[in-house]
């Protein structure tokens, strides 16, 4: 989206910005079960979503659970600073497009009627 308004921006630039960003508070830093870094706009506490196929993230629509992070004190002596917590699925496309798949393999495998 960036390339649109500005096309000789490095991907450094951009990258060195949300970083930036981050630190300031204006938008968080996710450090999901993927390689590549994903920053969200919404800095408030929620949960996250990650397509085990794909790698999409989304929000979950849920309150954060209350008292998790008192219960995870009483269980430990580590001193907490937050949580996080991301589920892990398929996403709506990649489901789709297994199905499809699987379909077409189902089809491919009837013996052709005379």
């Amino acid at each position: 989206m960036v390339r649109r308004r500005l096309p000789h921006i490095s991907l450094g630039t951009v990258y060195r910005n949300l970083e930036l960003l981050s630190k300031l508070g204006l938008i968080q830093k996710l450090r999901l079960g993927c390689a590549q870094s994903r920053f969200d706009g919404n800095v408030e506490r929620h949960y996250h979503v990650r397509c085990a196929a794909c790698g999409r993230v989304a929000d979950v629509p849920i309150e954060p659970l209350p008292g998790i992070e008192d219960t995870a004190r009483g269980a430990t002596d580590f001193e907490l600073s937050g949580h996080r917590l991301e589920f892990t699925g398929v996403c709506p496309k990649c489901k789709q497009r297994s199905r499809r798949r699987r379909a077409a393999v189902v089809q491919e495998d009837k013996p052709d009627r005379p």
